[in-house]
């Protein structure tokens, strides 16, 4: 029997993962560190493939401009702006770390990956048209929302959304805000002009090899893959990340860090309405985002939507919410099961009974027929016609199960960063908004896992995202500044 060979090589820093997380990190790291060697391995054989994937990614830009989930309702109907506001000044962070590259020259061509597109809210019924002016009325104070309308006018809506608005009868309670600011991002392609960068200055990609275990080797971690051929690869690394989407758990899980102890994940699949209609698609100029149903997770908030993929304009619906056990839409029907530990048995159980709501809206997205599946389109676009749309199956989310003494479980719809004390690995966990809010996710990570270096990077930091450290909501003049700046770099011309 011959004897298994094993390449052991080392490298500064492993990054897990081909998508927008592991993209950012190693854009932002090749120019703090020009001289590390950093390592990027990929389990599919392409990159931002997985989530990034522009199909697979609602693309939003989320900001919170038409993310009604980001502005709670309280019981005395106030609305609070604080997530909201926070949301978007981690995106103006994303936008400032992507124009400085593309003033650099290190992206080329911004409208690539990045269009001007308006979001728009849209909500019937009278109470719902109440909690949109409140919503407006509280937000519009703020310098990074202040370009944003308010409207129960049908003629208005008819203006800015046609689609929403034909066929709808004008005795109906409607409002709608219209924000200029808005963008469509197709982060698949965003990752792989980042990797472009990265690699143009020495960082060392490699795809179709899947990372299969972690473990302690002296000061470094052992990174261990294997590619289809089955051979087995290791790289040595002071410092790893784990940008692996729904992967990011177990790998955490077989490093055996303390800080991943009771953490758990639940797998929410999506699809997507998709139009065939190159007429249809034209006439629609927005992203508009409607109210999610009782007990549906912010990912399903439904959306008509503008995208630009790959070059193409399109324009999607949903999505649909589905269930699979699988972690990644190209993962395994065991990933589930195989997530289970003993620390983190109670959590996943005890997170069932206060997310009931929860369950019964999958039960009732998985029993749905197509033609109810259609009817929901027509609460958003009273003339579409069932031949004009298509079906496509979306990326797949896992939601964080947080350990929490006093829950035993806590189901999080958001993203959440786990490193280890001694700062030797970092991983990010969850789903929206995490790739619109990379940047600033991965400087929160750079923060907590390299501290000490953090003080040198500073002035190059600022230099590269002008906010950092600081909150353009405190500062309406920088903020207006900031948005121009950015508009112009990524060549975002509001319409």
């Amino acid at each position: 029997m011959a004897d298994l060979r094993v390449d052991v090589e080392r490298a500064d820093a492993v990054l897990i993962g081909g998508g927008i997380a592991s993209a950012t990190l190693a854009a932002l790291l090749s120019r703090l560190e020009p001289d590390w060697d950093l390592r990027v391995i990929e389990r599919l054989d392409g990159l931002g493939l997985e989530s990034s994937d522009g199909w697979n990614n609602a693309g939003t830009g989320h900001s919170a401009l038409c993310e009604l989930n980001y502005t709670p309702q309280d019981v005395d109907g106030s609305v609070s702006p604080a997530k909201a506001i926070s949301i978007n000044e981690q995106f103006q962070v994303s936008r400032q770390f992507w124009a400085d590259l593309v003033r650099r020259g290190d992206l080329a061509d911004p409208t690539r990956f990045i269009h001007a597109v308006p979001h728009m809210s849209f909500v019937r019924g009278v109470e719902n048209v109440d909690y949109l002016q409140r919503r407006h009325q509280a937000l519009s104070e703020n310098p990074l929302f202040d370009r944003m309308e308010f409207t129960t006018d049908h003629a208005r809506l008819q203006e800015w959304a046609p689609l929403v608005s034909e066929g709808r009868p004008v005795t109906e309670s409607i409002a709608a805000t219209r924000s200029p600011d808005g963008t469509d991002v197709d982060f698949g392609r965003l990752a792989r002009e980042l990797f472009d960068y990265a690699q143009r200055v020495g960082t060392t990609v490699t795809t179709g090899r899947e990372v299969f275990s972690l473990r302690r080797m002296g000061s470094d971690w052992g990174v261990m893959s294997r590619d289809a051929n089955g051979s087995v690869h290791v790289v040595r690394a002071p410092f790893v990340f784990v940008g692996a989407g729904g992967y990011a758990l177990p790998l955490l899980q077989k490093a055996g860090i303390e800080e991943i102890r009771g953490f758990a994940g639940f797998p929410i699949s999506g699809e997507w309405l998709r139009c065939t209609n190159p007429e249809v698609i034209a006439r629609h100029d927005a992203k508009v985002y409607g109210k999610a149903a009782v007990g549906a997770p912010p990912m399903s908030v439904p959306h008509l939507d503008t995208r630009f993929i790959g070059g193409e304009r399109g324009l999607l619906f949903g999505p649909y919410a589905g269930w699979t056990p699988k972690f990644l839409k190209t993962g395994r029907l065991t990933d589930l099961p195989a997530s289970i530990r003993r620390d983190n048995l109670a959590q996943m159980i005890a997170v069932g009974p206060p997310n009931l709501d929860l369950v019964t809206y999958l039960f009732g997205q998985l029993a749905a027929t197509r033609r109810q599946r259609f009817a929901a389109l027509k609460e958003y676009m009273p003339e579409a016609r069932e031949e004009d749309w298509e079906r496509v199956v979306a990326g797949q989310r896992v939601q964080v199960i947080a350990p929490d003494r006093s829950k035993v479980g806590v189901l999080q719809f958001g993203t959440q960063v786990i490193a280890a004390k001694d700062g030797s690995i970092g991983g990010m966990l969850g789903a929206s908004p995490g790739a619109s809010t990379a940047t600033g996710i991965m400087l929160d990570l750079m923060q907590r896992t390299f501290p000490q270096r953090m003080e040198r990077w500073r002035p190059r930091l600022q230099e590269m995202i002008p906010s950092f450290g600081r909150r353009l909501a405190d500062d309406p003049d920088e903020a207006h500044r900031s948005l121009a700046a950015t508009a112009e770099a990524l060549r975002l011309e509001p319409r």
